[in-house]
């Protein structure tokens, strides 16, 4: 069972820099209250951070850290389950996420979302969905088991029930198998190579014992033959390589220096053409003017005769240039495309040197394996190969027994996998629990005066029926109706995870539950029920009906803003 013992936060939300600290197993029952924005739920989106990382209510991560002091934003929750005591830290600017455990932090090497795992599954045995089905009962965020998809109600009930530990078994059967079947399939290609081998050894023995003197003499034509290859390729490689080397060096050398002379080209084109657009609008400056721009002097008409005919040589001794580099461009890209066409077939040629030399290579095997034909004694030869023979059927029968035991070891996990399957074991005991849960979700109805018969399904699917047999669904009920059933629902888990010891805790909370769709007598029927909860919860309920609610509870809080900063009043 958790035992929740308290929750201090700094910064959070409209909480300022001091830590506002609440004891949670102080009192059997507390009533939260304070006007709209003063903070009355901050401390249920403060456990729910500490825990799980995220708040009870949606709001997203950056606007937790308070909007004032906008750094530093710390929350720490202390617990303990059995003789375990623990401490979770979460922060924001700067980030902080520790777990300590008995006072020692538990190592932090992980990855994060490792290490929250760590606490979900291996400290807490809980998520986020069973915390707030379990622990939570709210107006705004808060999401009632009956309107969560049927995976989600699943997860809901697998974690009260303790069985989600048969999906984390069949999530490693899974990567297990996937394991073994790559095994296999390595195995299945090893064991199809040595059967090559095999054959190939076979026909190698087949050739021993057939070998005459016309053998002999074909192997000799073979070595000739291969011999011939093996000197028309290095001919052709010696013609190749000749000067191969440097001419590629020439080559790159002549198209990098092209390439620069191109850019160059291109940079006297660009300044050209700039020079001519600036004597350009000097000509026409003048031609359409007869006042000087600069000493506002008219300018005489043989002044303007000659500034115009000395910028109208200069442009046409520019364009006579421009006219030049465009030439010299078109020369130059085809001086750049011809040494890239021989720089190509250079580099061709490199290529063909080195298929050459791979075939040069393979020939030269063949000649030796043929050469050993021919050295070796026909009985020794067979012998030793007969021996090797042996040696591969051996291998051989060694990887089909492992593809065997491998094969079998599939086979089992497959079945241990249709075990572990929602429709295995997980059924069957979900099977068990229905009943038992179907009968406190009545139980509760009855006392909260909503006289239905509440039935679920082993797909957790709703059946309700009125007294008149009448057939229902959640949705069918009035606001009021649906919360009785979410809080019959609520307490049945709780019960649930009493008998299971699974997700037990002390920690009960309503957040604005009475201020909803609960009618007089709904208030009534549910502070009853709040009443017979054992001495071991701690329940806190949230309200703006304090003045309703005052004296019903053993203990009070209030929450209040000043100056824009929530501030507790025990």
């Amino acid at each position: 069972m958790i035992i929740f013992k308290s929750v201090k936060y700094k910064n959070f939300l409209s909480t300022g820099d001091k830590f506002t600290e609440i004891n949670l197993n102080q009192t059997k029952s507390t009533l939260v209250v304070g006007q709209n924005g003063a903070g009355k739920s901050t401390m249920l989106d403060a456990i729910s951070f500490a825990l799980f990382g995220r708040p009870h209510r949606n709001i997203n991560k950056p606007q937790l850290i308070n909007s004032i002091n906008q750094k530093a934003c710390v929350v720490e929750v202390e617990f303990s389950i059995g003789n375990s005591d623990f401490r979770i830290v979460r922060g924001i600017k700067p980030a902080i996420f520790e777990i300590w455990k008995n006072g020692t932090m538990i190592n932090q090497s992980s990855h994060a979302k490792e290490y929250q795992k760590i606490l979900e599954q291996n400290i807490l045995k809980l998520n986020h969905k069973s915390f707030h089905q379990v622990v939570v009962l709210g107006s705004s965020s808060f999401i009632p088991f009956m309107q969560l998809s049927a995976g989600h109600r699943r997860e809901v009930i697998e974690d009260l029930l303790d069985i989600n530990v048969f999906s984390r078994m069949n999530q490693l059967l899974r990567d297990k198998q996937s394991v073994l079947k790559d095994q296999l399939k390595e195995l299945t290609y090893q064991i199809d190579i040595a059967k090559n081998k095999i054959d190939t050894q076979k026909k190698y023995i087949t050739d021993i014992r057939t070998l005459t003197e016309e053998n002999r003499k074909e192997y000799e034509s073979r070595i000739h033959a291969s011999q011939n290859s093996i000197n028309e390729l290095q001919g052709e490689n010696s013609k190749l390589s000749l000067g191969l080397d440097e001419s590629i060096r020439e080559a790159e050398e002549r198209l990098a220096t092209l390439h620069d002379k191109r850019q160059a080209l291109l940079l006297g084109g660009q300044d050209r053409q700039t020079n001519l657009t600036n004597v350009r609008k000097r000509i026409k400056f003048f031609e359409e003017n007869e006042v000087c721009s600069v000493c506002d002097q008219t300018i005489t008409d043989s002044h303007k005769h000659d500034i115009l005919k000395y910028a109208k040589e200069e442009a046409n001794q520019i364009q006579s240039e421009c006219r030049k580099i465009g030439t010299d461009g078109t020369k130059v890209e085809k001086e750049i495309s011809e040494t890239g066409g021989i720089l190509r077939t250079l580099r061709s040629s490199v290529s063909q040197l080195s298929e050459n030399n791979v075939q040069i290579t393979g020939l030269q095997k063949q000649i030796k394996e043929y050469q050993l034909y021919l050295s070796k004694g026909v009985s020794a030869d067979l012998s030793a190969a007969e021996k090797d023979l042996s040696e591969l059927n051996n291998s051989k029968d060694i990887l089909l027994e492992n593809k065997f035991e491998l094969s079998e070891s599939i086979n089992y996990n497959s079945v241990m996998g249709e075990m572990l399957k929602d429709t295995g074991i997980k059924t069957k005991i979900i099977k068990q629990y229905l009943p038992v849960i179907n009968k406190l979700v009545n139980q509760y109805l009855q006392v909260l005066d909503f006289y239905v018969h509440f039935n679920l399904d082993e797909a957790f699917n709703e059946t309700i029926r009125s007294r008149h047999r009448d057939t229902f669904v959640y949705d069918s009920f009035s606001e009021g109706e649906k919360q009785r059933i979410d809080l019959a629902l609520l307490f049945t888990w709780r019960q649930i995870a009493k008998m299971k010891n699974s997700v037990a805790t002390n920690l009960l909370m309503l957040d604005e539950t009475f201020d909803s769709s609960l009618d007089h007598e709904g208030v009534d029927n549910l502070l009853k029920i709040l009443h017979t909860l054992g001495d071991d919860t701690n329940i806190f309920v949230i309200s703006h009906k304090g003045e309703i609610l005052d004296g019903k509870f053993n203990s009070k809080i209030e929450f209040k803003k000043e100056k824009n900063f929530s501030k507790m009043v025990a």
